[in-house]
């Protein structure tokens, strides 16, 4: 099922895009979106915090510094640009939408989730995910906005235990995941930016099928040629321990999506293959690409 919404009739020309703007460039998703467009052979601008040892540059990509919760900052970066992909849940977002505006950008595309359309403002991720949409609609560029379900580069959080043993524990265990390749998304995001027809829409991106986390693992053992096993982590233990490495709000959030069961993550859609015209990739073959980050 494709869930593609069309929600604008015209808007400018997105494809005539000179040097397009990404940030979180050196993330999960803005790196890849960096390789998607730079394979295109488009000029590149990556927004980044601190400066990028050369050794790990991109060739040909232009790296600036500036920071989206200062969005004065980001002059530098949007000089001349015509295409932005921009994070989401930023409180500056409308003033970094009014820079880009103003320095000439015409299309931006936001990344988001599928907890959007909620409409729950109670929840602390879907408040700010719907807050960046709407100020993606409100302002005056074309736009697109990309809802992914979740990543799979998450299965990298394993590292350190897979490092340590065989045993892998993790919450949410009974939460299954319809989760996407980055770079997958990225190339929704690309292809958003590159042409004609996609101002205005709100894609829902998701992988070919909903796993949970001991499905995943299992798949990962297998490309690994390891027995691995996975363990539930008590919601409390997990509570604890997400605690420590976030705000209280977003830890109930995720309690929220995943005990609660308020966010149906599990759905499958074929909307990657609608716009890049190739279907999804599947974990078995993410974790193929990513076996030596495992090693």
């Amino acid at each position: 099922m494709s869930t593609i919404e069309d929600r604008s009739a015209s808007a400018p020309d997105g494809g005539a895009a000179a040097v397009i703007l990404v940030t979180g460039a050196t993330g999960n998703v803005g790196a890849e979106v960096v390789r998607a467009l730079t394979e295109a052979g488009r000029p590149v601008r990556a927004l980044v915090r601190r400066e990028v040892p050369h050794a790990r540059r991109t060739p040909g990509v232009e790296y600036v510094v500036g920071d989206l919760n200062a969005p004065e900052s980001l002059k530098p970066a949007l000089h001349e640009a015509r295409g932005l992909f921009l994070l989401p849940g930023y409180p500056g977002t409308p003033e970094i939408l009014a820079e880009a505006e103003q320095a000439g950008v015409e299309h931006v595309v936001l990344l988001s989730s599928p907890s959007a359309a909620s409409g729950d403002r109670g929840n602390a991720v879907a408040r700010y995910m719907i807050e960046s949409e709407e100020a993606v609609r409100a302002s005056g560029l074309a736009w697109t906005v990309v809802r992914s379900s979740g990543f799979m580069s998450n299965t990298l959080e394993w590292r350190p235990q897979l490092a340590a043993g065989d045993v892998v524990r993790a919450p949410f265990a009974d939460a299954p995941i319809a989760a996407i390749d980055p770079a997958d998304i990225a190339a929704v995001v690309a292809a958003s930016l590159l042409a004609d027809g996609h101002q205005g829409r709100i894609y829902h991106v998701t992988g070919p099928e909903a796993l949970r986390p001991a499905d995943r693992l299992r798949t990962l053992a297998a490309v690994l040629g390891r027995d691995l096993r996975f363990e539930a982590q008590p919601n409390d233990e997990a509570r604890a321990e997400m605690l420590a490495a976030m705000p209280a709000e977003y830890v109930d959030a995720f309690f929220d999506f995943y005990v609660t069961g308020s966010l149906d993550d599990s759905q499958v859609n074929t909307a990657v293959q609608d716009v890049t015209g190739r279907p999804a990739r599947t974990f078995e073959q993410w974790a193929a690409a990513h076996a030596e980050a495992f090693a």
